[in-house]
């Protein structure tokens, strides 16, 4: 075989991982969206720059390979690579790794409650305690008031018979 066509045979490999890649982003993507679910604004938002980069992506690959000209095979490469990987792994993965992520948060969620519930008790019985030194310290707050104005008046009376 020529040089040439095993060179464009490389480019039209090159371009269907190309489309595998761009699809199994696109997947995790997906699959961010499964656990935390998202409006349609944020969504735009994710697409927006998804859709950026692959771009970005596939004109450095066009730049890099082919001295940035478009080949409609190049096209077609990454096509049939998204159509491959959709069809025979995205719906699998997608699938097995929300689902283990998701067991993996709930996991580390219930280990998070546990090692938080002693402190969640030790920060009441702090709490119950900065109650009642506040009322404790109000009461004497009070009580040395009281006293301090009854000296005043006193002093007043004492001070007015003079």
């Amino acid at each position: 075989m020529s040089q040439d066509i095993i060179q464009e045979v490389t480019f039209f490999l090159h371009s269907i991982v190309m489309g595998v890649v761009i699809t199994f982003v696109y997947d995790w993507f997906l699959i961010f969206r499964k656990l935390l679910k998202h409006n349609i604004l944020w969504i735009s938002f994710e697409d927006f720059l998804f859709w950026a980069g692959c771009g970005i992506g596939v004109f450095y690959m066009l730049y890099r390979e082919n001295n940035g000209v478009l080949r409609w095979f190049t096209v077609l490469g990454a096509m049939l690579g998204m159509i491959l990987y959709k069809a025979l792994v995205s719906k699998w993965f997608v699938h097995i790794m929300s689902t283990l992520i998701y067991k993996i948060m709930w996991f580390l969620f219930r280990v998070i409650q546990i090692v938080v519930k002693p402190l969640k008790f030790l920060l009441s019985i702090i709490k119950k305690i900065a109650i009642f030194l506040k009322n404790k310290l109000r009461r004497c707050q009070n009580f040395i008031k009281n006293k301090l104005t009854y000296f005043l008046k006193t002093l007043k009376m004492v001070l007015c018979k003079h």
